[in-house]
């Protein structure tokens, strides 16, 4: 089966849908895209903190729908750019409620050492298509950095865990 999100291009143009759709109804902490599968830890804001976008409240329904509108529009364009027609994803999205600090921290730090444990790089800085770099930069992120790096305690701590493996930074990564 051929891998169209591994094209440079196209991670791109995921990342700009992501915005377009996602990023209005969520807050955004931390990303990777892999050649087979992506990951994105997000939590949905308050009905107080997202914009008026349907003219009351937003439902559980309006949500799911973006995240329709997300993936149907990245597949109907790779469809339309391949030739091809039909399912791009093999199944839903898959959602894990996080309820404490610890796993959160786990789920962060797998997400971005992704890549090295899949040989595609050997630190999270050398991966282009990952949050890590933007939550490590002063640079403009439509990431919620300052809140991320928090639950590290600061970005020193941040930088450091990062730069280990799980086994090596005492982070236990088997049940994700």
């Amino acid at each position: 089966m051929k891998n169209y999100l591994c094209y440079r291009g196209n991670y791109d143009f995921f990342l700009e849908k992501f915005k377009q759709y996602i990023y209005p109804v969520t807050s955004t902490f931390s990303y990777c895209l892999m050649p087979n599968h992506f990951h994105f830890l997000v939590r949905i804001k308050s009905n107080a903190e997202l914009p008026n976008l349907l003219g009351s409240e937003v439902t559980e329904d309006f949500l799911s729908q973006q995240f329709s509108n997300f993936f149907n529009s990245y597949s109907k364009a790779i469809n339309k750019q391949e030739g091809r027609k039909g399912s791009l994803f093999i199944r839903p999205f898959k959602r894990k409620k996080i309820e404490n600090l610890q796993y959160l921290r786990k789920v962060i730090h797998y997400i971005h050492f992704n890549p090295v444990e899949a040989k595609l790089c050997e630190t999270p800085e050398q991966y282009k298509y990952s949050s890590y770099k933007s939550l490590i930069s002063n640079s403009k992120t439509l990431l919620d950095r300052d809140e991320t790096i928090s639950w590290f305690d600061d970005l020193e701590n941040f930088i450091y865990v990062h730069k280990h493996a799980p086994e090596q930074t005492g982070i236990d990564l088997t049940f994700l």
